[in-house]
């Protein structure tokens, strides 16, 4: 994906698959994230893992602006600390209790979170518009050779029998999610069209992966 020489960015998902108050799970090259937005819209990207007990924090609920597990309800800050421990009410958790957290940036419908330290900020793609994403049992390969096109310098590959579609991947362990972007000013009919491209560039790749397996 996007990178410099000091890191790089993963466009872990759409800017209207996370609402207010809620989490979901996502994947960066450096393993599996809660990606959760705030109440007041303040976007974090914790470690999967509650320190306590090693449940999957995406698996928690988004109060206010924190995040809980949904074990035994420890809730940690966007900054990472542990916040609150339901257990003991009146202790103020040790700094020592946090879980890590990654850079993110929200540009253009997308929501980006850095791996290392990016130099840079994510690609601008405001000639796009975010349509859907879905998740593809290929590789980034054969998702190209499906759609006719190679990834640009933005990691955008474009349709050939679409050209006003684009795709963005992200390599995932054994599949690649694919956020699926049009054009601006396209209409409803144009969008509704993407979307079937996409599904049937999915069958493509899919069948062209389990074909040369």
């Amino acid at each position: 994906m996007f990178s410099d020489t000091t890191g790089s960015w993963t466009p872990v998902a759409l800017s209207a698959d996370l609402p207010p108050a809620t989490v979901i799970p996502a994947w960066t090259p450096a393993g599996a994230i809660a990606l959760w937005r705030s109440q007041s819209g303040l976007i974090s990207a914790s470690s999967d893992r509650c320190p306590h007990r090693g449940m999957r924090l995406s698996h928690g609920f988004v109060r206010g602006e924190a995040l809980s597990c949904i074990y035994h309800g420890w809730s940690y800050s966007p900054a990472g600390g542990c916040i609150r421990i339901p257990a003991h009410p009146d202790l103020v958790p040790p700094e020592t209790i946090r879980v890590a957290v990654q850079q993110v940036e929200e540009s253009d419908g997308i929501i980006w979170v850095a791996v290392g330290e990016p130099v840079a900020p994510p690609p601008r793609l405001d000639h796009l518009v975010p349509l859907r994403s879905l998740t593809l049992e290929a590789d980034i390969a054969a998702i190209e050779a499906a759609a006719g096109g190679k990834s640009d310098a933005n990691g955008l590959i474009g349709i050939a029998d679409c050209p006003w579609v684009r795709l963005l991947p992200t390599t995932q362990i054994g599949r690649t999610l694919v956020h699926v972007l049009v054009e601006q000013g396209r209409n409803v009919a144009d969008r509704l069209m993407a979307s079937r491209f996409a599904e049937a560039l999915r069958r493509r790749a899919e069948t062209d992966r389990k074909d040369v397996a």
